[in-house]
């Protein structure tokens, strides 16, 4: 039996034991509804204006020049719920498709995906004891106006239950990490006037369908502080905000080992700190409460304190991380505090992700500012280049812009001010948005934009070059050549040439290539492809060491 036959056979076991234990605690989760009758809610009707801006009561949504959909909804958690539900309908199940239809597409096979739903039902079972009653509530709300489309997995109620730690499973199952997200703050002397700013990459990516409808938030609820979150239909975490009082949350994921059972979602967390917090004391106060079920850095501004600092979690551990005789603070995607300095998943995950070369280009581009200003924030967001300013190739992980962020985001917590970008990535213009004058205006405001446009940030030209439109064709072919080598398919030598000189300075081209003509026994053309990428800066050590195998591999085989 060879190794890969026992890994197969191993997780066939695995799977099999799942499944028998698939019924063990899953009817109670099954069978748990939040109970809403103690709400008072209002059935409201949604009146169109136009294609794209709809109101319900004092609640509205509409979209902005720069395509972002701009929410506002208020009230208590179930109305709230609804509220959403009612206003971002199509949204909301577009981006479930966007979502879901990637299962299709990575589990093709019927009777897989029915061992899929087995496990989830499993791996989700105690995730209801573990979330508020007040977001279930608000949930179940916004279940309400779920498609049926995907029943089969789950009923709408617990399928967007289940979706909201799709964040934290992902990034356990299969080390995802959401990519690689990045983060900094400067106060004080490294700032222009002297208060905080925050700037931030949320490098998730699900599906160019999925990053196309980003929705801001503004949420005006009943109990807690009034707060804005970036954001996506159907979603009621958060992952980027800041509340009317300046405290801010960002998450970045970091090394985990695969969990045995779902707690509670870190985007569920970081919207109770939202809510309820206005100094990071409190922040930290509400993180210690609750029981995660993967690692991460909570990344927590905050105009009362005047400073930002770290929230780093863990199923086992737990650790605050605050820089002393510095006012800047750097976050990629490993722990610095001292609870995790003897953590061996942390210190392996440093030496061989491209966390640490991150953290690196982000000292070295903050250096670079004598003073930092919401434009030097934006440009550092956006840079993609390597140390010392090395071509890397466009989407490398290495890069602070991966060229796939979701979103980005800047705030001025003391000034109540935030920028959010808009497509592609985040390129497109950074839309200004100030807190004081949105709360104000929002309930009343049904059909202008939220925004301060007089603040906004220019788009980066980037988007307007050959580099640019040679790297979405790059991406193209690297969709059509990973599928040819799938299905050991024949690759056109054009194909094979296009997609090198479409990135010419990223290794995975020339790797792809090696994978190919490995396949066909074209072996000196393979060691060729194979050494060209070793001579680029490839993303992580097992990925060098890969390469690495296949040249020596190689290179044997010629000199028989």
């Amino acid at each position: 039996m060879n190794f890969k036959q026992h890994i197969k056979i191993k997780y066939l076991y695995l799977l099999v034991l799942i499944f028998i234990l698939s019924s063990c605690g899953v009817s109670k989760s099954l069978k748990d509804v939040p109970d809403v009758a103690a709400y008072e809610v209002s059935v409201l009707n949604r009146e169109q204006v136009n294609d794209s801006t709809f109101t319900a009561g004092n609640n509205n949504l509409k979209k902005n020049k720069q395509g972002l959909w701009e929410l506002y909804v208020e009230g208590n958690p179930y109305q709230i719920g609804l509220n959403t539900g009612l206003l971002t309908q199509e949204l909301f199940k577009k981006q479930e498709h966007a979502f879901l239809s990637k299962v299709n597409d990575l589990v093709p096979s019927k009777t897989k995906q029915y061992f899929l739903r087995k496990v989830l039902a499993w791996y989700n079972r105690k995730m209801y004891l573990h979330i508020p009653e007040e977001y279930k509530a608000e949930i179940y709300g916004l279940s309400e106006y779920a498609a049926d489309t995907y029943s089969h997995i789950a009923d709408n109620y617990l399928r967007i239950l289940y979706l909201h730690g799709a964040h934290d499973i992902g990034h356990a199952f299969q080390d995802l990490a959401l990519v690689g997200c990045t983060s900094f703050a400067a106060w004080g002397d490294k700032t222009e006037d002297g208060s905080l700013i925050i700037g931030r990459n949320f490098d998730f990516y699900a599906s160019d369908d999925f990053a196309k409808e980003k929705i801001i938030a503004f949420v005006s609820p009943t109990e807690g502080h009034k707060f804005m979150s970036v954001t996506w239909g159907g979603m009621i975490g958060v992952v980027s905000g800041m509340n009317e009082h300046g405290l801010t949350v960002t998450i970045n994921a970091g090394k985990s080992k695969v969990p045995l059972i779902a707690k509670t979602p870190v985007s569920i967390l970081t919207r109770e700190i939202l809510q309820y917090a206005t100094t990071i004391d409190e922040a930290i106060a509400i993180a210690k409460k609750r029981s995660v079920f993967v690692s991460e850095s909570i990344f927590v501004g905050s105009a009362h304190d005047k400073k930002a600092i770290l929230i780093e979690v863990s199923p086992k551990n737990f650790g605050v991380y605050e820089v002393s005789n510095s006012n800047q603070l750097i976050c990629s995607n490993h722990f610095q505090s001292d609870a995790y300095s003897e953590d061996e998943n942390n210190i392996k995950h440093k030496a061989e992700s491209h966390s640490l070369y991150r953290y690196q280009r982000m000292e070295e581009l903050l250096l670079q500012e004598e003073k930092l200003t919401p434009e030097t924030a934006a440009a550092i967001l956006r840079n993609k280049e390597g140390l010392q300013n090395k071509e890397i190739g466009y989407g490398n992980e290495k890069a602070l812009n991966q060229l796939l962020a979701h979103h980005s985001i800047i705030f001025k917590p003391e000034q109540r001010l935030v920028w959010v970008s808009s497509n592609p990535y985040q390129l497109g213009e950074f839309v200004a948005y100030d807190l004081n004058e949105v709360f104000k205006t929002a309930s009343s405001n049904s059909k202008e934009t939220l925004a301060t446009t007089s603040l906004n940030i220019e788009k980066d030209p980037f988007q307007y070059t050959d580099a640019y439109r040679n790297y979405e064709r790059y991406r193209m072919l690297k969709q059509k050549v990973d599928a040819k080598i799938e299905k050991e398919q024949a690759i056109e030598p054009a194909l094979l040439k296009d997609i090198q000189h479409a990135n010419p300075e990223y290794w995975e081209p020339y790797y792809l290539v090696g994978k190919y003509y490995y396949q066909k026994k074209y072996y000196t053309a393979a060691l060729h492809a194979f050494e060209m990428a070793s001579t680029k800066e490839i993303t992580t050590v097992p990925e060098q060491e890969t390469i690495n195998m296949y040249i020596k591999k190689l290179k044997r085989r010629l000199n028989k």
